[in-house]
């Protein structure tokens, strides 16, 4: 139990500190080697990281360039191709691009919303992915309509045809008198070290998957009853956000054969409150919309970017470091996720830019399909080193993670399984790097305890059993591969920022990026260079044979 307490020392602790307090206080008991640390080479990092960071830069590219990045569409694949120029430009060798099977793709080029009787106004609202354009402007009365049990239907049954509907009730928007912003508090971090709970995600009560399951089987059930009554468009409330922020993803099959989803977008709290009371006080409420939108069938591929700095000894070894490239269309993707990408990037420029020449192979991975279930991640580690079935697609608009969507399934083991050293992986945000979750694998605390060390002094230092769900490290944990996700600040994520049309390169902070990428860079160098790959837990569902 003595570990509990050794986290936030460690902030302050120098590595032959940090040595000592990670040996055995038992008289006499056999102890492990103290996890070597190459203390000049994490100098040279933090230098290299701090005084001439190109991380901002890369932001920048990637959110106002070639904004929000959603999967299957053109700016997708722009910067995947961006990326892999970028990466040989430092030096990495052998980038390419990775296809895997996605389905249509889909863009946004224009999109207007208004009220226009009893009183004009403009919405603040955006489509939901792939659902279909306009054709021109459309008109028609709101309708506000509340179906949650199949009884409900017969409300609306033949009076909805051409409305734009309204498909919930309001919700109440309260001031914010605690900041939405917010730093992990030492009181918090003591909290997560002293977690024990084995595996991970979200965790659910039964009441609350009850609900979701309710949700699952009506949600279907409602939008074929819309298509068949003649709606004209759906109009959602923002599941959260107020102030102008709303929150906005799919509304639509990726599926070209799939029957096609009626026009739908999600309006901030506000307007959509006022179109509401005034249905409420029996005024007859207009709108128009015009949503100019495009699907792409030409390829059925999303890609991840893929790039190297070779190795040396153990140069049929690999360290991977990793977040996901793809993004939603309401805001430029810029927390959720430039932000890991650009810290990965800047990690493996830092390592190039100082000439280091690791002994295992270092590469890097920009995931696509992320936002989509892990696909573009799972696809990787299915090609490249365990293969089982597919999970069950999400539902449109659904985020990955939720119950249903895990891997199941025989675990077919392929040959580079065995020679897989550990994964890292950024998506929490613009955070700073506060420690990391060790997804269950005790064996690898001495270690990242003694890789933390150094960070003491920029407020990394927490080891936490417990894990964090809907990242790509997961996709690696699933095949029996040490995959890690950081601990982050929450900063702004959940409250503001998280698939939000505020996510921008305006909410990044410069220094969390900064201190990432260091830290980053120091976790995969260490990695590369250590005697031994990293510790595993044992293989799902039991030892499987490797595939030859």
């Amino acid at each position: 139990m003595l570990h509990r307490h050794f986290e936030r020392g460690l902030k302050r602790a120098t590595a032959p500190v940090a040595a000592l307090l990670a040996l055995s206080l038992v008289a006499g008991a056999q102890v492990a080697p103290a996890e070597k640390v190459d203390l000049d080479m994490v100098a040279k990092i933090k230098a290299e990281g701090m005084e001439r960071s190109k991380v901002m830069e890369t932001i920048s590219h990637l959110t106002d360039e070639f904004g929000g990045r959603l999967s299957g569409s053109p700016q997708l694949k722009a910067a995947n191709e961006w990326t892999k120029a970028r990466l040989t430009e430092w030096g990495l060798q052998n980038a390419h691009l990775e296809g895997f099977q996605f389905g249509r793709g889909w863009s946004l080029r224009r999109f207007s919303a208004h009220v226009v009787e009893p009183v004009a106004f403009p919405l603040i609202a955006l489509p939901k992915a792939w659902t279909p354009g306009t054709n021109g402007t459309l008109s028609g009365e709101a309708v506000l309509t509340e179906i949650q049990s199949e009884a409900d239907f017969e409300k609306y049954r033949g009076k909805l045809k051409g409305a734009f509907v309204l498909t919930s009730p309001t919700r109440e928007v309260k001031a914010w008198f605690k900041a939405p912003g917010a730093r992990l508090s030492d009181e918090e971090l003591l909290k997560m070290a002293n977690d024990e709970r084995r595996g991970g995600g979200r965790q659910y009560s039964e009441e609350q998957m009850r609900a979701m399951r309710a949700r699952m089987t009506i949600e279907p059930k409602k939008l074929e009853f819309y298509r068949a009554e003649g709606v004209a468009a759906l109009v959602d409330l923002s599941r959260a956000g107020d102030g102008g922020t709303l929150f906005v993803q799919g509304g639509g099959p990726r599926d070209k054969t799939a029957p096609q989803a009626l026009p739908s977008i999600v309006v901030t709290a506000e307007h959509y409150g006022r179109i509401a009371r005034l249905l409420g006080m029996g005024k007859k409420v207009k709108l128009e919309m015009n949503v100019e939108a495009q699907f792409h069938d030409e390829d059925p591929l999303a890609y991840n970017t893929i790039a190297e700095i070779p190795g040396t000894d153990l140069k049929d070894e690999v360290v991977m470091l990793g977040a996901h490239l793809d993004g939603w269309h309401g805001g430029t993707g810029a927390t959720d996720n430039a932000a890991g990408s650009a810290v990965c990037m800047e990690a493996v420029r830092i390592l190039t830019a100082l000439g280091v020449k690791p002994r295992r192979t270092i590469r890097i991975g920009l995931w696509g399909g992320e936002e989509q279930g892990l696909i573009g991640s799972r696809a990787y580690v299915s090609e490249h080193f365990a293969s089982r079935p597919a999970p069950p697609a999400a539902a449109p608009g659904q985020q990955p993670g939720y119950p249903g969507q895990q891997p199941a399934g025989p675990l077919t083991l392929k040959p580079d399984h065995a020679k897989f050293a550990a994964y890292f992986n950024l998506d929490n945000g613009t955070g700073k790097v506060r420690g990391v979750y060790l997804q269950s694998n005790e064996a690898v605390r001495p270690i990242f305890r003694a890789w933390l060390a150094p960070f003491g002094d920029l407020g990394a230092g927490t080891l936490t059993s417990s894990n964090t769900g809907g990242t790509d490290h997961l996709s690696f944990d699933a095949a029996g591969l040490p995959g890690f996700q950081f601990i982050q600040d929450p900063v702004e994520y959940d409250t503001r920022t998280h698939h939000s049309n505020m996510d921008t390169y305006e909410r990044i902070q410069a220094d969390d990026m900064q201190q990432a990428s260091v830290i980053m860079a120091s976790f995969v160098y260490h990695a590369a260079m250590r005697n031994e790959k990293l510790p595993r837990k044992p293989l799902p569902g039991g030892p499987q044979q490797a595939a030859r």
